[in-house]
This record gives C-alpha cells, sequence and structure tokens, in this order.
C-alpha cells in the first residue's frame, strides 16, 4: 500500500492531514527552531542541523537564519551552497539545488501547489511538483520559484521575479511572471 508521504513526494495528491506526515512537519519545525536559534557563530551546529533536517547536502552549506522549511527531507543541495536571511522552501516534492549556488534574502521556493478547480480545491488533498536548480544558480532577493520549474545552470533569476516557467541555462530573468532579458556573456568582459 502506497504512503501519503510517498504520494507527497511523487507529486500525486496526497491527505497532508495524515499522522505520519503531520509528525514529519512537527519534527522539521523542532529542527528549524533550534537552527533559527543559534548563535552567531555556531557554524558547526547549524551545519549538525541542516545535515539531519535535509535529504543530502554537499560541503559549505551555509543558510541565514531565519528559515523555513515544510519537510527538510526533501530538500537536496549541493556544494557551496548559501541562502540569506528569510527564506522559504515549500518542500512536499523534491527541491534539488546544484553546485555553488546562492539565494538572495527572502527568496521562496514553492513545490506545494492546489488544484484549479475550486470543487477539487475545497477537498482534503494537496499536491506538489518538484523544482530543478542547476549549478552555478544565483537567485536575487524576494524572488519565488513556483512549482514545477526547473533552472538550468549558470541563471540567474533578478530580485523581485516571479518565476513561473523553466529558465534556460545562462540566462538572466526577471519580472512577473519571469521573462528572459538576456543570456549572461562570460569572460573578462562580462562583469559590465
Amino acid at each position: 500500500m502506497t504512503t501519503e508521504r510517498e504520494k507527497m513526494r511523487r507529486g500525486e495528491r496526497y491527505d497532508p492531514s495524515d499522522p505520519e506526515l503531520t509528525a514529519d512537519r512537527r519534527d522539521a519545525r523542532e529542527m528549524l527552531r533550534s537552527y533559527n536559534q543559534t548563535a552567531p557563530d555556531a557554524s558547526e551546529d547549524r551545519s549538525r542541523l541542516l545535515a539531519e533536517l535535509f535529504g543530502s547536502v554537499g560541503g559549505e552549506c551555509h543558510i541565514e537564519p531565519p528559515f523555513r522549511c515544510d519537510y527538510g527531507y526533501n530538500i537536496h543541495v549541493g556544494d557551496h551552497f548559501y541562502a540569506n536571511f528569510d527564506c522559504v522552501l515549500l518542500d512536499v516534492c523534491p527541491v534539488r539545488i546544484g553546485d555553488h549556488c546562492s539565494l538572495g534574502p527572502g527568496v521562496h521556493i514553492y513545490t506545494a501547489t492546489h488544484a484549479l478547480d475550486p470543487e477539487v480545491r475545497s477537498g482534503p488533498r494537496e499536491h506538489g511538483m518538484p523544482v530543478e536548480i542547476g549549478d552555478r544558480v544565483w537567485i536575487g532577493g524576494r524572488a519565488v520559484v513556483n512549482p514545477g520549474v526547473a533552472i538550468g545552470d549558470d541563471a540567474v533569476v533578478a530580485s523581485g521575479a516571479v518565476v513561473t516557467a523553466d529558465v534556460p541555462a545562462g540566462t538572466l530573468v526577471g519580472g512577473n511572471p519571469a521573462e528572459v532579458i538576456r543570456e549572461i556573456e562570460t569572460g573578462p568582459q562580462s562583469e559590465r
């Protein structure tokens, strides 16, 4: 028999009031409370808590408190990950973030979503869609990444952008909804 947790992680409709999921959220909130109350220089405690909370963590992962998520175990971050203050990752489905990625302050990444049909939406079931973020991605402050989005390697999401569709590799996107502004140049002249 398929559990509600398995349904949730696969993006199928699931019951969020399931006792196992309720306990999982409670456990995550307890770890987040501990994490968000750590001292500024408690990097070892923070690393340990993130390793317990997340599904996988690469080397040199740093998240400025406060930080919020639903479950934690659906979050996978690569090497050299940084998230600034007030980030939220709603992880009912997997959130996979590559190596050398940074999130500005207040970035929100959502996998949780609801049906458009009001009768279905008013029922007890929810669902989600995974988010994939490639390597060397920078997401600017207060940007929102919506369910089901994939962001390609070397992309930049401008501050305040609302990302509703996939972002091609090596592009700068911005706006609401986010659109490609331009391709990103690389090399010595690229910092202009």
